[in-house]
């Protein structure tokens, strides 16, 4: 007996015993739901996407330092001492430098393909690729720091939503998972360029994923939360736009903040169009990207000729003009010319994100509509500066059909409480005039393009085959307990699945074997038929997602073990409740899909 090992295999072994009795220790004490595993691993991804936001930051800065040779604190700044020709030919060679790298760099990919973080999300895989996704960084990089008139939140969020993506990817997480994971990067991102937490996690729930249930916005606000922690320590805690007090003085005085929401609302459809126009005519350009960028550049120059401000994203010339430095004639002139670079640049195909110049067009409209409001009859106290910061909530809630989101944004970048009551009455008034006029967002199209609605409907479709794991960890009716503690041990399991030659028996839970654990003599004689739960729930793999949950109220455990057909009972594998979860809040539709859907 003791050569064919037979007696030796039927023994536990003391350590075994010790490292049973811990874990057993542990998980009655500390049992961290897969919800809470996500929480945390979206905490890691918060702090990393901010690394990766300060970093860029630098990096930009270095290379505008290096193509200006200007030491100036800002980018409007430095082009301000440029001398007419070099203001023209720097965001011509910057849009030729980046339009090369992504000409030759997206040609090197791997396996994956995908780069937007949109797409990973909208296409539920969320995988996007690392070589691909940094040629693209590197290129928004050139674009931004040549003057390129474009956001830098589109380079930070990426970098943050590949960190999500390849930390998920290492952990071998189920689409649903790693495709929440993509988001709480995106909304990483989005935190640590604006020093907005809530708005962050809010622009993802509403725009991309279009779900706000719990189990989607928890983790997204944890990541949000923890990237701008993360960037107040090394960088700043104050509110990114400065800004006169505000105060209400009487209740009249709302009147002209809902004719700015009217004004705004009925302008922001035109940009809308206007960019997606730029886009068409660039596509009928037969000439290589580096080309396009290269004549969007020098469009830029052309403009920043006479009147640098058109360069970069507009942060330096939003807080001039909430500090009112500006005379209304000198900023139409450079609205209209900031508009016109805005378009060139993006229409080239440049990377980069439209948020911030976003924030420009409708500081600009707002501080020219407060001005034309002195005019109004009766004793107002008008402040275009309010006007300004008002619209820029307005604007964004109008072009991107997201009211929620723009009024907790410009509140986060203020820090002002007071400015709150016509905000909020702007940003609704401006929401619902933009969309009578253009039902699709800014970001419609995009997620139109990338399968956005596609994907919602598969998610309302799925069944649990669709998310099973297949080949769960078994246990014969027959094992000693030796081999059911040794799994135990290896896999970090509560429950072990029962199966007679491939018949799905019952399973043993973690704390069953408990009693055992002082009396290594009885486990010794102990097989799992001994110890198994006959009466365990089960799903079957044709069954919806909306009952597999239902499976989940009559059970205490993560996972549930899926069957075949009753004949056999076969074990074919197991469906995690977080996976079904994320899918059901994943499956209800956006605002901008539908409209995108309304539209066909």
């Amino acid at each position: 007996m003791q050569e064919d090992g037979t007696v030796e295999s039927c023994r536990v072994r003391p350590s075994s015993i010790r490292q049973l009795r811990l874990w057993v220790w542990l998980r009655e004490r500390v049992q961290p739901s897969d919800l809470q595993i996500t929480l945390f691993w979206a905490g890691v991804v918060g702090f990393f996407g901010a690394l990766c936001s300060i970093a860029f930051r630098y990096a930009t800065s270095a290379t505008h330092k290096l193509v200006t040779g200007s030491s100036a604190p800002g980018l409007v700044e430095s082009f301000a001492h440029l001398p007419p020709l070099l203001r023209f030919i720097v965001p011509g060679l910057g849009g030729l430098v980046a339009g090369g790298i992504l000409y030759f760099g997206m040609r090197w990919h791997g396996e994956v393909i995908t780069t937007d973080y949109m797409e990973a999300v909208v296409l539920g895989d969320g995988k996007i690729s690392t070589r691909r996704s940094l040629m693209k960084c590197l290129s928004a990089l050139f674009t931004i720091a040549s003057g390129g008139s474009i956001g830098r939140e589109g380079p930070l969020v990426q970098l943050s939503s590949l960190s999500a993506s390849l930390a998920g990817r290492l952990q071998n997480w189920s689409a649903p998972r790693l495709r929440l994971l993509v988001g709480c990067g995106a909304a990483a991102g989005i935190a640590s360029a604006y020093n907005a937490p809530i708005a962050g996690a809010l622009f993802v729930a509403e725009i991309v994923l279009g779900s706000v249930a719990m189990e989607i916005f928890g983790p997204l606000i944890f990541a949000s939360v923890i990237a701008t922690l993360t960037v107040r320590a090394f960088l700043s805690g104050s509110p990114l736009y400065e800004i006169p007090p505000f105060r209400l003085n009487g209740n009249w005085e709302i009147i002209p903040y809902l004719l700015l929401g009217l004004w705004v609302g009925l302008s922001a459809p035109w940009f809308i169009r206007l960019l997606r126009v730029s886009e068409s005519l660039a596509a009928r350009i037969a000439a290589p990207v580096y080309v396009k960028m290269a004549i969007g550049g020098l469009i830029v120059g052309a403009l920043a000729v006479f009147h640098p401000e058109v360069c970069g994203n507009g942060y330096s010339a939003v807080n001039s003009i909430l500090r009112g430095q500006w005379l209304w004639q000198t900023l139409a002139v450079i609205l209209v010319f900031k508009i016109l670079a805005t378009s060139a640049t993006f229409g080239s195909g440049a990377v980069g994100g439209v948020f911030t110049p976003i924030l420009f067009v409708g500081a600009s409209l707002g501080y020219l509509f407060g001005e034309a409001a002195r005019f109004l009859p009766g004793h107002l106290a008008i402040n275009p500066s309010a006007f300004a910061l008002v619209g820029m909530g307005a604007f964004l809630a109008a072009t991107t059909h997201a009211p929620i989101m723009a009024i907790i944004m410009i509140f986060e970048v203020t820090l002002d409480y007071e400015i709150i009551l016509p905000l909020m009455l702007a940003c609704v008034v401006g929401y619902y005039t933009s969309v009578s006029i253009e039902r699709r967002s800014i970001y419609a199209e995009p997620l139109k393009r990338k399968g956005a609605g596609d994907y919602r409907r598969q998610l309302a479709e799925l069944h649990v085959r669709d998310l099973m794991k297949p080949d769960p960890l078994t246990v014969s009716a027959t094992a000693r307990f030796a081999e059911i503690a040794q799994k135990f041990i290896a896999s970090r399991i509560n429950y072990l699945y029962v199966t007679d030659a491939g018949r799905f028996v019952g399973a043993i839970s973690l704390h069953d074997i408990k009693n055992y654990l002082n009396a290594p003599e009885l486990a010794e004689l102990v097989i799992a038929e001994d110890i198994v739960r006959h009466a365990f729930p089960v799903v079957r793999p044709d069954a919806a997602l909306a009952e597999a949950l239902e499976s989940f109220v009559h059970h205490d455990g993560e996972r549930l073990p899926v069957v075949n057909r009753p004949a056999d009972y076969r074990l074919i594998g197991s469906i995690s409740k977080t996976d079904v979860i994320l899918a059901l809040a994943g499956s209800s539709r956006s605002p901008a899909t539908v409209q995108s859907e309304d539209d066909q």
